[in-house]
């Protein structure tokens, strides 16, 4: 049986960071340490991208979420990266009742990103890399009906000069979070998180430390109940 949204565990014990594509699992690593949480880091690496050796059992982009999902089993926060993104949220619908929050950088988040305005960079990337997995260039499905189910805090960063994941897609997608803040970094680019760990950690910081604004209006509900004659 799931746990009620007001049972869930309200800050992580644990930050799991996922790259994007090149799953370059160096990417978060200035960020990281900016960061004061006392949470444990764990950095993800996907088999067959960046320095991490192809892994038999590893076919899909599932299998990666799969991982993912394997290492949630206490209270967790999610920071992605791009396609890392798409991993989080698929994750994040599988495991509500330990992730607390989310935080979401330059990502399409699984919703159709190209009638924002956003280039299409899979062929480039395919040419660039053909060594890797096509995983992610050829990732397709449309998560937007289930975003709305996800309701931990997310917090999503975003660069206004970033044509790979305008801004657009940052405001769709905060319309389809029910609890979601925005910021926009400006002059940042799709590697705005790595780029500029000084100004993005202190947001994380105030994200990671504020309390889901869903439970906390589900409780004032409850209680504003007890007197109501």
């Amino acid at each position: 049986m799931r746990e009620s949204s007001m049972s869930k565990p309200t800050f992580p014990s644990r930050l799991l960071f996922l790259p994007g594509a090149l799953g370059n699992r160096n990417f978060w690593e200035p960020l990281a340490l900016e960061l004061s949480n006392r949470a444990e880091r764990v950095f993800m690496a996907y088999p067959g991208f960046g320095d991490a050796p192809a892994e038999p059992s590893f076919s899909c982009l599932e299998d990666l979420v799969n991982d993912v999902v394997s290492r949630i089993d206490r209270p967790t926060a999610l920071i992605a990266q791009s396609m890392g993104g798409v991993i989080a949220v698929k994750a994040a619908l599988r495991k509500q009742d330990f992730i607390t929050h989310l935080v979401l950088v330059a990502t399409s988040a699984g919703i159709d990103t190209a009638k924002l305005g956003a280039v299409d960079w899979r062929e480039e990337f395919k040419r660039k890399n053909p060594h890797l997995p096509d995983w992610f260039a050829s990732f397709r499905s449309d998560l937007t009906s289930q975003l709305k189910t996800i309701e931990v805090p997310v917090l999503l960063l975003w660069g206004d000069c970033d044509p790979l994941s305008p801004v657009a897609v940052g405001r769709c997608l905060m319309s389809h979070f029910p609890d979601a803040d925005l910021h926009i970094v400006p002059g940042g680019e799709h590697d705005l998180a790595h780029r500029y760990p000084h100004l993005i950690a202190p947001l994380i910081e105030m994200h990671l430390a504020r309390r889901n604004r869903i439970s906390i209006a589900r409780i004032q509900t409850l209680e504003n109940s007890r007197f109501d004659y």
